[in-house]
Order: structure tokens, then C-alpha cells, then sequence
């Protein structure tokens, strides 16, 4: 399984993915202390998913075309401009440029997803499940290195607060650039489609169980973003630091990481449908959590939760999806997946943002827990009318 492309993923998997839990930082405090109205303060993060509908097939296809490591020293290359635009931002004091370095951020971080596909090709087809887990789990080491860069770098460019964060991700995507340069992976498509969504929607027709991944996958996707994003500004609004915010956000990112050392085994044994059921109870058991009160405790069982409910959810959907996909299908329905997730994540985050304007953090939890739960359910009978095995 150790091949050599595989362990380059993960290390520029570890480097580039340390600049995602900075922005689940970044992202609303560098809103909250620029953004005209409060309800615009979540703007900047979502811009920033935003993004991702726009630019995540595109990127897939010229992955197909050309291949992995050019896709990923684009990326590389977006974060860098990104996180020099924000800090210009910052310093300049203006909106609207923060709002457009997120956009650039989060075509950088969609590239950065493909990194879970590209490990599942990197190695023997009956390693995958572990391959998609295993690179995930290696964002615990992002979820370690990223809170603990922003502390050290936040104020290196006083007195404008934040900057010295955002050049920390643009150095990140430097560095990241290194590793990605020495993968040598072939392109899967030697010519760019012409079909895209008409031809999407043509597989996908015909592809129940690759219908059903992307829903859980999306599903997972946008209850974590509809309560991770508006946290670091629930917590000072209740009174707690930037530090405990951190901190509350480390731990939530070590949480969707970590299990990822064994969620690829639980896959193989049980399944990835029961697997991804399992992610969509714990989403739940997240949302009542925060749901019951504003304590640090609150917030820390909330967020870890959360986190392990994406895991096992993103995780269950992605190896479904590759699972009901043939090498030709890829580059084409992985695009729409990631534009997909990224329509519910940037839907969530405005959401969140709005809700949080209008009805505080516990009443933000109060209505994702049902409609959770609703959706869980659609999910859950149309495995059983689909009968999507459980092998996946």
C-alpha cells in the first residue's frame, strides 16, 4: 500500500491541509472585524465555498487532461496568492478584497480535496477504503500544526491583527508545492470532455448507489459546516477567547481526522453504507449537544462530535462513490461531486451566518438536529429501496 505517489500525498496532503482549520479560524474573525452588517461577518468563508461550485469540475477535468500533480501545483499556487490578497486585505482594511482572497482560498482547498482520489488511484484496488481514510486521517497532523500557526503568526505583522496568519498560508502553499512536484501520476483523460453535465447526468441516471454516496457525502458536508462555521464567533460572543476558540476548533479538526486511522478497516468490515448511517447519528448527537447549553464543555462535545460524525459520513460517501465509479466515469462524476459539496457547504455556511444574526447559537442548533434527522432518514430508506450492498 506504501507506494511511493502515496506517501507524497500525504505529506503535500499534511502541508497544504494545515491551511484549512486556519481559515475555519480566519474566516469569520477576519469577517467579523471588517464586514459592514454582523450578517455579513461568514461572507468571507463563504465566498470562499462559493468557489468550489464554480471551479471544482473544472479542476477535475484538467486533473483527467493533464493530471494530479499539475491540479495540485495549482492549487499550491492559489493558496499562496490567496493568502498574500487577504493580508492586503487586511492591512487595507477592505471587504470586498477579503471576500475575493476566500474565493481564491477556497479554489485552492478544492484542490486540495482531490488528494482523497488521488491516494485511492495511487494504490491497489482492494486498499482503497484505507487509502481515502488513511489520507484523511493525515489532516490530524493539520489539525495539530494549523490553530498552533495561526497563535504564532497572528500578530507577527502588528498592529494589523490577522495579516501574519494569512502569509503563514501562503507559505504553507510554498512549501506544499515540493512534495506535489516529485508525484508522477497519468492522466486519465487523454482529451478534454465535451459532454460534462449532460453527460454527468447521463451516469448518474443510470448510477443509483453513486446518487445515494454524493447525497451522504453532501449531507455530511453541510451539517458540518452549518455549525463549525459560526463557532469561533459563538464562543467570544459567550465570552470565551480567541485561544479557547482555537482550541475548540483544534480539537473539532482532530476529530474528523483521527478516526480516519480506522474508519477504511470499519469500512471493509461492516460496510460504507452502515459506516456513513453511523456519521449521520453523530452529526445528530452534535447538533442536541449544542443544542443544551453554551459551557466550554458544550462546545468541545459539540465539536467533536461533529467532527467524527463527518468522518465516518465524507468517509462512507467518498468509498461508495469510488466504488460505484469506473476509471473513465471519474474525472467527469468526482467534478459534479466536489461542485455539489461544495453548493451545500457554501449554503450552510451563508445559512449559518444568517441564522446566527437572528436566532443565537442554540436556536442555530435547534433547527439543524431536525432537519438532520429528516434527511437521514430519506438517506436511510433509499439505501434499503436501492439495496446498495454492503460491501460497497
Amino acid at each position: 500500500m506504501l507506494t511511493r505517489n502515496f506517501l507524497l500525498i500525504l505529506l503535500a496532503n499534511i502541508v497544504l491541509g494545515s491551511a484549512m482549520p486556519m481559515l475555519i479560524i480566519l474566516g469569520g474573525l477576519a469577517g467579523g472585524w471588517l464586514a459592514p452588517h454582523e450578517w455579513l461577518s461568514t461572507a468571507p468563508p463563504s465566498m470562499q465555498m462559493l468557489a468550489g461550485i464554480v471551479v471544482a469540475t473544472p479542476v477535475s477535468l484538467f486533473m483527467g487532461r493533464y493530471g494530479r500533480r499539475a491540479g495540485f501545483l495549482l492549487g499550491a499556487a492559489c493558496l499562496v496568492v490567496g493568502g498574500g490578497l487577504a493580508a492586503t486585505a487586511l492591512f487595507l482594511q477592505s471587504f470586498v478584497l477579503l471576500c475575493l482572497s476566500h474565493t481564491v482560498l477556497g479554489a485552492a482547498l478544492i484542490s486540495v480535496n482531490y488528494f482523497r482520489f488521488a491516494a485511492s488511484e495511487a494504490v491497489a484496488e482492494e486498499h482503497r477504503a484505507q487509502a481515502i481514510s488513511f489520507t484523511l486521517a493525515s489532516g490530524l497532523v493539520a489539525a495539530l500544526l494549523g490553530p498552533q500557526l495561526f497563535t504564532e503568526a497572528r500578530d507577527l505583522m502588528a498592529p494589523t491583527p490577522l495579516a501574519g496568519a494569512y502569509l503563514a498560508i501562503a507559505g504553507l502553499g510554498v512549501l506544499g508545492a515540493v512534495p506535489v512536484f516529485w508525484i508522477r501520476m497519468p492522466a486519465t483523460s487523454p482529451r478534454p470532455s465535451g459532454r460534462r453535465a449532460g453527460g454527468a447526468m447521463r451516469i448518474l441516471t443510470g448510477n443509483p448507489r453513486a446518487v445515494t454516496a454524493i447525497g451522504l457525502a453532501a449531507l455530511s458536508q453541510a451539517m458540518m459546516v452549518l455549525l463549525m462555521t459560526p463557532t469561533p464567533l459563538a464562543m467570544i460572543s459567550c465570552g470565551f477567547g480567541e485561544d479557547q476558540a482555537a482550541d475548540v476548533i483544534r480539537w473539532h479538526v482532530m476529530a474528523m481526522f483521527a478516526p480516519g486511522f480506522v474508519t477504511g478497516s470499519l469500512i471493509r468490515r461492516f460496510g460504507g453504507n452502515r459506516i456513513a448511517i453511523i456519521g449521520l447519528v453523530l452529526l445528530f448527537a452534535s447538533a442536541l449537544t449544542a443544542w443544551s447549553g453554551i459551557g466550554l464543555l458544550d462546545f468541545y462535545g459539540a465539536l467533536v462530535l461533529l467532527g467524527f460524525g463527518w468522518n465516518f459520513g465524507f468517509i462512507g460517501g467518498t468509498h461508495l462513490l469510488q466504488a460505484a465509479l469506473s476509471d473513465e466515469e471519474r474525472p467527469l462524476v468526482q467534478g459534479v461531486n466536489d461542485t455539489l459539496l461544495a453548493i451545500s457547504s457554501a449554503s450552510a455556511s451563508l445559512l449559518s451566518g444568517a441564522l446566527f444574526a437572528g436566532i443565537g447559537w442554540t436556536g442555530l442548533a435547534a433547527v439543524a438536529a431536525p432537519v438532520l434527522a429528516v434527511l437521514a432518514l430519506v438517506l436511510a430508506v433509499r439505501f434499503r429501496r436501492r439495496e446498495v450492498p454492503v460491501s460497497g
